[in-house]
């Protein structure tokens, strides 16, 4: 059965960008016969906003989807312990203290996500207490053999994790990071197609590696387009893209957005791209 998700993180309203990822997950499942679940990303510290879950399934409701919930990220703190733990002991972390000034002013090389880490830390002592830790992605690709990936927009992809460099697994300031509790939690729910925007494109380099390293399941992807603003950015919370929520108690109608949203028809200063 295709299993795919939507997996927001609750430190914000859900917006347009938001209701267009969600409605390409649900029906890739629906067109499928399979199964589309919600999961919220929710350890991200103080900017987690619990109350924002109940909001989340009205937007969603009021989209006219339907969905199955999986268990919050919240909930599964032991398995990222347990995994990081696993590649320490493989030898394949490595504490950090560097900041983000000091990695944008030593780095020599960018890559998809900006700066790239140059390895400061690693091969030095460093106090691991308050450290992040960091994947040692030559090391991990070495032991790993040649990888490779299959988008069904973009074809078979080559895994190159080295493009993001050391990425940071486990985070100073919450559990884990992305890269890991994204591909733990995928395989956790049995996800079988990981959709999601074309932003989170590189990202897969990395979940490849991890999940040859951590023995799980090899999904397929799907990085579908974003939805831009007038200025060519993709919409988003911190530059206070207009919410569901408030279009929602306005009495818009949500099932003729949704069904806007799928025929490409959209509002007046966004595009798709």
């Amino acid at each position: 059965m295709e299993t795919t998700r939507f997996a927001p993180s609750p430190n914000g309203s859900l917006h347009l960008g938001h209701a267009y990822a969600a409605i390409v997950a649900h029906d890739l499942a629906l067109a499928r016969g399979g199964r589309f679940i919600v999961r919220l990303e929710d350890i991200d510290g103080a900017r987690s906003r619990p109350e924002l879950a109940a909001e989340f399934a009205e937007d969603l409701a009021w989209l006219g989807l339907e969905w199955d919930a999986v268990p919050a990220q919240s909930t599964r703190l032991a398995s990222y312990a347990a995994a990081a733990e696993r590649l320490r002991a493989a030898g394949l972390l490595y504490p950090c203290i560097c900041t983000r000034a000091e990695i944008a002013a030593a780095a020599t090389v960018h890559g998809p996500e900006g700066p790239v880490y140059p390895g400061t830390c690693r091969g030095r002592p460093v106090d691991p207490a308050g450290a992040a830790w960091r994947l040692d992605t030559a090391k991990a690709m070495e032991r790993a053999g040649p990888l490779s990936w299959e988008d069904e927009l973009a074809g078979t992809q080559r895994a190159r994790p080295d493009l993001l460099g050391d990425v940071v697994l486990m985070r100073k300031d919450a559990p884990a990071s992305y890269h890991l509790a994204a591909t733990l939690d995928d395989a956790a729910d049995g996800i079988t197609l990981v959709t999601r925007g074309r932003d989170l494109f590189a990202a897969s380099h990395v979940h490849r590696l991890l999940q040859h390293l951590l023995d799980l399941p090899v999904p397929r992807w799907h990085h579908h387009q974003l939805l831009l603003d007038d200025s060519g950015e993709k919409l988003a919370k911190r530059r206070g893209s207009p919410s569901l929520a408030d279009r929602r108690k306005a009495g818009e109608d949500g099932a003729a957005l949704a069904q806007a949203l799928r025929e490409h028809r959209f509002p007046a200063g966004i595009s798709l791209g």
